[in-house]
Order: structure tokens, then C-alpha cells, then sequence
């Protein structure tokens, strides 16, 4: 956080960390020309998701589909992480207004007409890593780090893509362990196809985008639909709505005791104490 921010009016966690109000300017999409560049704008809490950013999403690739000069798209965040996936203090401001689904949202990109390539530094864990998933191509930073961490919170998967990007070894690694990934163990997994260093990483995502770009539209969009077709015939929408099947309904509904711990304590003491008794043994 630069210093000149004022933080004063801002709500804080019980331990006391400023949170940043929900604000229009929560994602960007500018036009560079053929490439559109998507950003995730809420750098103070590591562009965490809530519903103002759901929205601003939405209207960025509003914007993006607008935008019939751009082929290839770049979506990145801003700051020092991607995204550290769903905002856990959203509830410090109570936004009762109408937002795009999140998975949704993911979706849309995932079978977006045009390809996206994530351009990713820093944490993209939970949501950030689904994210980044559903995205055509992923370029990381060497500061990457990965994952779906929230079974550590209690929580499951709320977009089941990565059975669909990594093989059954891997997915289970990823969702049982809810360990971070670097950039390499990433690249080995298959969740990213290029590892770079952190100071090139802007411009290897927009390489890999020109190159996008400068092939022929119309068999880029073609081969795209045609890769997502093969997942789809294998089932993927009946896998993504698991929350439907009636089999799941009892693991859905149960408590759990050590989640329910660690909750208490974030809501009591705050982030730190919350994330100490997360990553004990990680």
C-alpha cells in the first residue's frame, strides 16, 4: 500500500488490517490495440474476490467482447499477487446488489469466442487459481504460487476445474492437500504452460497473446471450441454442477469442527491469528 492511500474511512479487521471499500475501478480493461488487457484492481488485499469485483469483471469483458479489434486478450493482476481468491472480509460491507455468479463468470471465460491468456505473479490460490484455469493459456512468474488452499478454511472447491487441467493424481494432490504450488511445480502439473521472470512477465503474456493474435482468427476460435467440445462430451458440466447430485448432499450439509474453529477465530481475533492456525504444518 502506497503511503499516500488514506485508509482512515476504511473498515478493519479485528486484528486491525485496513479493508479497502468496493469500488468501480475493482477490475480495468483497456484496449491496446489488438490485445485487450483485463486487470484485477484491488492490490492492498491481493485482488480477492467479492461481489464489486464480480461485477466490475462482468462489465470488463463486456467491454472485451465489445472490443472487435482486440483477438487475444491478457488477464492479470495488479500489484504483487494475481488474485488470493475469495474475499474472506467481504462481510464488512454488506452489498445486498445483484452480481454475476462467480463460476459463472469463469465460465465465460473458459468458453470465451476469443482466447485469454492469465498472466500470473504472485498468489493465485482458490478462486485466483480457478481463474487462471479456465483461461486459454498461462503464463507465471517465478514468484507464482499456486493452489486450491481452501480446504484448509473448510471450504471445497466452489469451481471443480482442475480434475479437467491435471490428471487424477495431481487434482487430488491439489484438492486434498491444499498445498501452495511454485511456478515450476505448476509447470510440471500442467496447471502453466510457461514460467518466466518476474520482470518479463508482462511482456512474455503479451507475446504469447500477439502470437494469438496474429494467427487466423477464425481457426483460432475454431480450435479453441473444438478442445473445449472434447471436455464437454467428457461429461465437464455434469462434473462442474456437483452441487445437484443428491449422493454429495450429506458431505454438503455436514460440520466440520476444525473449520468451524478456525472461523471463530478469524472472527474473534482477526487475519492473523486465522492464518496462523490455517497453515500450522504447511
Amino acid at each position: 500500500m502506497t503511503s499516500d492511500v488514506d485508509t482512515s474511512s476504511w473498515k478493519k479487521t479485528p486484528d486491525g488490517i485496513a479493508i479497502p471499500p468496493p469500488s468501480p475501478d475493482d477490475v480495468l480493461y483497456e484496449s491496446r490495440g489488438d490485445i485487450g488487457w483485463i486487470t484485477l484492481n484491488r492490490p492492498v488485499v491481493l485482488n480477492a474476490m467479492n461481489k464489486s469485483m464480480q461485477r466490475a469483471l462482468g462489465r470488463a469483458l463486456d467491454a472485451a467482447e465489445a472490443d472487435t479489434g482486440a483477438r487475444a486478450f491478457v488477464l492479470i493482476g495488479a500489484g504483487r499477487a494475481f488474485s488470493a481468491g475469495g474475499d474472506l472480509w467481504a462481510s464488512l460491507y454488506p452489498d445486498d446488489e445483484p452480481a454475476p455468479n462467480g463460476d459463472e463468470l469463469k465460465m465465460r471465460i473458459f468458453d470465451f469466442p476469443r482466447p485469454v491468456v492469465a498472466a500470473v505473479r504472485g498468489a493465485a490460490v482458490g478462486q485466483g487459481f480457478e481463474l487462471a484455469a479456465v483461461c486459454d493459456l498461462t503464463v507465471a512468474s517465478e514468484t507464482a504460487r499456486m493452489g486450491e488452499i481452501q480446504i484448509r478454511h473448510g471450504f471445497g472447491p466452489p469451481l471443480l476445474i482442475t480434475p479437467f487441467v491435471v490428471g487424477l493424481k495431481h487434482a487430488k494432490e491439489i484438492l486434498l492437500l491444499g498445498e501452495t504450488l511454485t511456478a515450476q511445480e505448476a509447470y510440471r502439473m500442467g496447471v502453466v504452460n510457461r514460467v518466466v521472470a518476474d520482470a518479463d512477465l508482462e511482456s512474455a503474456a503479451e507475446e504469447t497473446a500477439r502470437k494469438l493474435a496474429s494467427l487466423p482468427e477464425n481457426t483460432v476460435r475454431l480450435n479453441k471450441a473444438l478442445v473445449n467440445r472434447v471436455y464437454r462430451l467428457a461429461n465437464m458440466d455434469e462434473g462442474l454442477n456437483f452441487r445437484a447430485d443428491p449422493a454429495l448432499a450429506d458431505l454438503f450439509s455436514g460440520r466440520d469442527s476444525v473449520a468451524q474453529e478456525r472461523h471463530r477465530l478469524r472472527e474473534e481475533q482477526g487475519w492473523s491469528a486465522f492464518k496462523s492456525e490455517r497453515d500450522r504444518g504447511y
